[in-house]
């Protein structure tokens, strides 16, 4: 009766030990496959207006186009200034996104991927696994780079930002923006030495459609992030293909 007994309490612990194993083996390799994007990144190519995937310009309505060529008008006879350059505001996205600054991503603290921009000292917080706040704190408490919140799909960190502000511009000629802007970033390692950030642009007051726009960057960590200063001398950045020589 005993070793009946025995028997028994095998057949059902040997189950229950492939459990646990099955678990935390899933668990284990569930953690591994989360992509370390962590490091420091450099744009290899700079460009001023903002280049759309498949190229092209990018699809204004009237609106859109009424509200850009009043930019380039002001920014050209000094009525409006670049907020961004004169007094080192955040740029606003897509823009910062073509920084031909150094920029670090950071994965921690646990629940928050950090994101520092050597450029105007801008830094981005990915809230990962939850959703954006609600439109009326998104209204309420408007950013300039935004809300972010973001989850990894396979390989890809992917990022959705709403809730800016409207003192940025799109890229560095003044291609605007409006309130009902909505960003989505898909962030990935194409091979272990360059990062890739393909961001799709929804904003239906100044776009007749979404579009998308790609950056490059490579991996560098042989360098540091450095201090930015408005006014202060700052990195050499010659070296990036498109940045204009002094």
């Amino acid at each position: 009766m005993a070793t009946k007994r025995h028997k028994r309490a095998q057949r059902v612990q040997i189950p229950f030990v492939f459990f646990v194993l099955f678990c935390g083996y899933s668990l284990l390799f569930g953690q591994a496959r989360t992509p370390d994007l962590s490091g420091i990144y450099w744009a290899t190519q700079y460009n001023a207006k903002i280049q759309l995937v498949g190229g092209g310009d990018v699809p204004f309505t009237p609106a859109g186009r009424t509200a850009y060529e009043k930019n380039m008008a002001d920014l050209k006879d000094g009525s409006v200034v670049d907020g961004a350059r004169k007094y080192c505001v955040p740029d606003g996205l897509p823009r910062v996104l073509a920084t031909p600054y150094p920029f670090e991503i950071v994965q921690g603290p646990p629940g928050v991927i950090t994101i520092i921009y050597e450029l105007n000292h801008q830094i981005r917080t990915i809230q990962m696994d939850k959703p954006l706040p609600n439109e009326k704190e998104l209204i309420s408490f408007p950013w300039y780079n935004g809300h972010s919140a973001g989850h990894f799909e396979g390989d890809t960190l992917v990022v959705e930002s709403a809730g800016f502000n409207e003192k940025t511009f799109i890229d560095a000629t003044g291609t605007p923006h409006g309130d009902q802007l909505r960003t989505v970033e898909r962030i990935r390692k194409v091979n272990p030495n360059q990062l890739e950030i393909v961001v799709t642009v929804h904003d239906p007051e100044y776009y007749s459609r979404d579009w998308q726009a790609r950056f490059a960057y490579a991996q560098r960590n042989d360098i540091r992030i450095d201090d930015y200063l408005c006014g202060d001398p700052h990195r050499d950045i010659s070296s990036v293909r498109g940045v204009r020589r002094p």
